[in-house]
């Protein structure tokens, strides 16, 4: 069954999301391992965001953990009118990941505030982005109840 034209038109503004924040942490992640400064005009303190402690787990910059679940994101988007299985739970995926990211960025929102007394505005972005999509994945889902023919 062909998804809806409304159906369509939230599919592709959840892409267009997904791309915005993979650029936006594919460029954070590069600013870690190329050591170098973020782009960031008067409009922040990315520097000290991006150079913290927080801004790596494991060695391994968090941005980099970012860019692999906006990846995910992207590829249950790609594969969700593909099949049955897809329709029925790609949006129960994306749900996911963004609530953990939604999370996730609270917590490094308040170490930003409270510990760094410093915003990196591309950390907002992906936070906002991610935001975004947990309430059009959440909409998604309540909409699939409400008509689970139409999925």
């Amino acid at each position: 069954m062909a998804l809806s034209e409304k159906k369509f038109k939230i599919r592709w503004i959840s892409v267009i999301l997904v791309l915005i924040g993979l650029a936006d942490s594919i460029y954070l992640a590069w600013l870690k391992f190329a050591n170098a400064t973020a782009a960031c005009g008067n409009i922040g303190d990315c520097e000290s965001v991006n150079s913290s402690p927080y801004a790596e787990f494991a060695g391994i910059p968090i941005a980099l953990f970012g860019a692999i679940a906006y990846l995910l994101m992207l590829i249950l988007l790609i594969m969700e009118p593909r099949s049955e299985f897809m329709r029925t739970n790609a949006a129960l995926g994306i749900f996911g990941i963004s609530l953990t990211g939604v999370l996730y960025s609270a917590y490094l929102t308040y170490v930003e505030i409270v510990i760094l007394h410093a915003i990196c505005p591309y950390c907002v972005l992906s936070a906002v982005v991610l935001v975004a999509l947990m309430i059009i994945s959440i909409k998604k889902l309540m909409d699939d109840l409400d008509d689970p023919e139409e999925t």
